[in-house]
């Protein structure tokens, strides 16, 4: 029986020579991203939480939850990435130099009426394809910018994550097939009218600007967590870092941050585990191919997660550093996700994700990962919680 956890040989011998990630992001950046995130309604640091009784309980050092179930408003990271990819999107396609519209806004609100109003009067409009969460994103970014928006959405979607998203006021239009025929319809979509402007955190052969945006747009939730790790530990740094992989943006964002040399003391380079469900385990197939490999879905209750194909601007930093991948089962998400409601962490199945890795790790691979009770494990929970079918 192949087993849950998946060594990734190009990282072990990755680790007897260089250890920097090319596509690191710059500091400038980053402070550039924060400064337009800091202008959004409702921005706050998000929780990062510390679960010592677990911590003792599976004998690591700490186990810390960073928690995304209330970004913005939102049960989710993936604005982050959405309104900083879609702001720079809108603003390339007019013509105009994104970080001269952040730094030429007279206020918050000025930034979203000049470029919206310039968009408007363009007739330009978003579409993108969604399991749930970047959809919604993608949504509260249109209503910003005051401009429309159609999110293409699978057929097993439930009708509740549907009504969550159209409650932003954006069309919902189901595809027939799963999530990547979703995202070919989006592409086609934008083929074929040029005012429509493609928001999509996967990237292909020639639609890579706004991914790599989207991947930049988290560098705000992680620069948050690396203060707050040692904050909460007393000054050691993260030791290893699990999160979840559906197309691979958020994984591709996490692993250049833990493994970039360059990083500043006392901050250092951390294990990197990416988790999926076992119903789409694209980026596993790719792993064990050393090629991008695409998967056929089946429904999960790790929706977010369920994709088949894994992001070509995410997959070289993920094959070369991405120390270990870990596949969960339906019911193991289940059951995590009820641990963190005991202990006060209200998220979804895919944001339990993480939890479930981590107790599969240390059953299968303690040893292969090092982790022991010197290790500071962060997880990102990366949803809030929701309602699903319970696995039986």
């Amino acid at each position: 029986m192949d087993s849950p956890v998946f060594l990734n040989p190009a990282a072990r011998e990755r680790q007897k020579g260089i250890t920097v990630d090319a596509s690191a992001l710059d500091q400038a950046v980053a402070s550039q991203v924060l400064a337009f995130h800091q202008r959004l309604p409702q921005y706050a640091v998000t929780p990062l939480v510390s679960l010592d009784s677990l911590a003792e309980e599976l004998g690591v050092g700490y186990v810390l939850v960073k928690d995304e179930s209330n970004r913005f408003g939102l049960p989710s990271f993936k604005i982050l990435g959405a309104s900083w990819a879609i702001f720079c999107a809108l603003a390339t396609k007019l013509g105009l130099d994104p970080a001269a519209c952040l730094e030429n806004a007279a206020g918050n609100s000025s930034l979203w009426a000049e470029l919206g109003a310039k968009a408007k009067e363009e007739g330009l409009s978003l579409v993108a394809c969604s399991e749930g969460n970047w959809g919604r994103a993608v949504a509260r970014l249109a209503s910003y910018f005051d401009i429309p928006a159609t999110i293409l959405v699978p057929e097993v979607m439930p009708e509740s994550t549907r009504n969550r998203i159209r409650s932003e006021g954006v069309q919902v239009v189901q595809v027939d097939g799963n999530y990547d025929d979703g995202v070919s319809a989006a592409q086609l979509q934008a083929a074929n009218n040029d005012k429509v402007v493609l928001v999509m955190d996967m990237g292909w052969d020639g639609y890579q600007d706004v991914p790599h945006w989207v991947v930049d747009g988290y560098s705000t939730m992680l620069n948050e967590t690396d203060a707050q790790v040692l904050a909460m530990t007393g000054g050691s740094p993260a030791t290893h870092a699990f999160i979840p992989v559906g197309v691979g943006s958020i994984a591709h964002a996490v692993t250049r941050h833990y493994k970039n040399a360059n990083r500043p003391e006392p901050h250092s380079i951390a294990t990197v585990i990416t988790v999926e469900p076992d119903t789409a385990a694209c980026l596993k197939a790719s792993l064990q191919a050393g090629q991008p490999t695409t998967v056929q879905t089946e429904d999960s209750i790790m929706c977010g997660m369920n994709c088949g194909t894994i992001s070509s601007t995410a997959w070289p930093t993920l094959r070369d550093e991405v120390d270990a991948d870990v596949t969960v089962t339906d019911p193991e998400a289940h059951a995590a996700a009820c641990a963190l409601d005991e202990l006060n962490v209200k998220t979804g199945p895919c944001g339990a994700a993480t939890l479930a890795a981590l107790k599969t790790v240390l059953r299968v691979a303690k040893d292969d990962c090092k982790l022991g009770p010197d290790s500071v494990v962060v997880l990102f929970c990366t949803e809030g919680k929701r309602e699903y079918q319970v696995p039986k």
